[in-house]
């Protein structure tokens, strides 16, 4: 009796066959997936395509709202002129003092700033203690939170007093005020990214260091760094582009005179030039404004460029 039941059950079991059913269910959830994907790839490129029209856009509208101006001036007069006069009966329109005053405040920001942001970041990674590491990660946060204006009002009443008093000088407003306020705008973005890159470093890189022999210290100098290095180009490239872009911080400690850049003297920058004007600018003055932009345009262009191919080679 028993052989025969199990008999009939395993010939039924083989008549059994899957049921349209389920085959429908199983092609349906396919299609389904199917329609996600589709959808979720059409969205991801339409959001791409509008990044790469919005640069396209501001980089024709900055081409034709400040080329005509620096043809008509000429190139070599706008770009390398000393002088900067647009209201005077013979109006000049040298921007040279303008860019020298933004590359040197850049450079000293980034002498200064990349240093220091990377030890901390070093610091709350591999020495600093759990409970401090606590403090320091949210106030960092904070400090990049905190409005330029903010800094500004700092620089000019803590920075600016502080360098005329130690150097001696009648007015603290100058390059040197800039330079400071810049390097600690850039502290955060060079310190969050320093340390993100830190942490990726593979754990077994250090420890092969330190069972090689070497002291922490060495091993996070000539190991983890290094490792983390096209990181850190990444966050000294932000911070430049922090730095150069800048614009009501710095018109309140450069002291907005149009010299030529020395360290204790009163300078103003391409973008701090723009703001200062824009409010009773006419005609071509107005254009020679656009065309100050578009020269701070293409100079954050092109330093963009130049760290991205150093950072992708560094990768390579």
């Amino acid at each position: 009796m028993i052989t025969k039941t199990t008999e009939s059950l395993a010939l039924n079991s083989n008549n059994i066959k899957p049921s349209n059913f389920n085959k429908n269910t199983i092609n349906s959830t396919k299609n389904n997936k199917n329609k996600i994907d589709i959808s979720a790839k059409i969205i991801f490129m339409f959001c791409a395509s509008i990044a790469v029209i919005a640069v396209i856009l501001i980089t024709a509208y900055m081409v034709f709202s400040g080329g005509p101006a620096i043809l008509k001036i000429g190139v070599g007069d706008f770009i390398f002129g000393q002088e900067w006069k647009p209201t005077a009966g013979d109006p000049k329109f040298g921007i040279l003092p303008l860019i020298l005053s933004s590359v040197y405040a850049t450079l000293g920001a980034i002498v200064i700033g990349v240093p220091v942001g990377i030890l901390v970041a070093v610091y709350i990674v591999e020495l600093a203690p759990k409970w401090l590491t606590k403090i320091l990660k949210p106030a960092i946060e904070l400090l990049a939170g905190i409005p330029s204006v903010i800094y500004g009002l700092i620089g000019m009443m803590v920075i600016v007093p502080f360098v005329a008093k130690t150097f001696d000088l009648s007015l603290g407003a100058c390059l040197f005020s800039a330079i400071i306020i810049l390097a600690i705008m850039i502290l955060p973005t060079v310190i969050s990214i320093t340390e993100t890159g830190l942490r990726s470093v593979p754990i077994e890189y250090k420890e092969a260091s330190l069972g090689l022999g070497a002291t922490q210290i060495q091993t996070i100098f000539k190991v983890q760094i290094p490792a983390a290095k096209s990181t850190i180009l990444t966050g000294v490239v932000l911070g430049i582009g922090r730095a150069v872009g800048e614009t009501m911080a710095v018109i309140m400690v450069a002291g907005n005179a149009v010299n030529m850049p020395k360290i204790f003297e009163s300078v103003r920058f391409l973008t701090t030039g723009i703001v200062s004007e824009m409010s009773y600018s006419t005609g071509l003055h107005r254009q020679a404004l656009f065309g100050i932009g578009l020269v701070l345009f293409l100079f954050i262009m092109i330093i963009n460029i130049v760290l991205t191919r150093l950072i992708k080679s560094e990768r390579k």
